[in-house]
């Protein structure tokens, strides 16, 4: 553990979700692998185009629409629509494949092995103090075991604009009804977590399981309060 400044009391804490509490990495590889093969073979016509194309198609629809980069399943949805619209769909059929697809993804999104060592923490966590998950992206912690530790799950396109933004970090003080001050933020991103926690006054704790040096990350703009390498460190923490 390494202590950037001096921290306040902690009366709650606020946690990302993916790469912090649990591995998303291969979930995600297993997720895009999957998908893929689930449209070629409900959708031959998408074997068609290259991986590059539908790269393509995922850039065009957020230039079109730049909200979509707040909600990752909507953005995901409109890309396959309009692929498939673009590869001869009419717009009710590519609606209703691209639904169906969402399924599927959500399916795969949701395989996710939560280590026991997480378990352990947000329940000794959650025993002491209120607890607010806000994530970017689209798990759902119900399904994958982790919502009843939190007070509220907060979703980035559902709950408003992706982190770093005020949106969920607003949304997480007014629930816990205590200073910003008040809250420790951990996650694993610099700017997402750990630059969005700062300046929405927040305290930051940069969960580093990755070894990264903070002063040669280039992502990196403010350092966190408290830098950890495991979350039983969390504990540490606790008066």
């Amino acid at each position: 553990m390494l202590i950037y400044r001096t921290l306040s009391p902690i009366q709650a804490m606020t946690f990302d979700l993916d790469d912090t509490l649990y591995d998303n990495r291969p979930v995600i590889r297993h997720l895009e692998q999957q998908v893929t093969l689930w449209l070629a073979r409900e959708h031959p016509v998408t074997v068609t185009r290259s991986a590059d194309w539908w790269q393509a198609v995922k850039r065009k629809v957020v230039e079109q629409d730049a909200w979509l980069k707040n909600d990752v399943s909507l953005w995901r949805l409109v890309q396959i629509r309009t692929a498939l619209m673009e590869l001869g769909y009419q717009r009710p059929a590519a609606q209703q494949a691209a639904e169906a697809a969402m399924a599927e993804v959500l399916r795969l999104r949701n395989l996710v092995d939560v280590p026991a060592e997480t378990h352990q923490v947000l329940s000794e966590l959650a025993a002491r103090m209120p607890l607010v998950a806000i994530t970017n992206g689209n798990v759902d912690a119900e399904k994958i075991g982790l919502s009843g530790y939190f007070k509220q799950v907060l979703r980035a396109g559902p709950d408003g604009y992706a982190k770093p933004h005020a949106d969920m970090f607003n949304q997480a003080r007014e629930c816990l009804d205590l200073p910003a001050r008040a809250i420790l933020h951990v996650g694993d991103h610099p700017v997402t977590d750990v630059q969005g926690a700062r300046l929405n006054g927040f305290q930051a704790c940069w969960y580093n399981d990755q070894g990264l040096n903070p002063r040669v990350t280039p992502k990196t703009k403010l350092l966190p309060d408290v830098e950890i390498h495991a979350l039983s460190q969390l504990k540490q923490l606790i008066i």
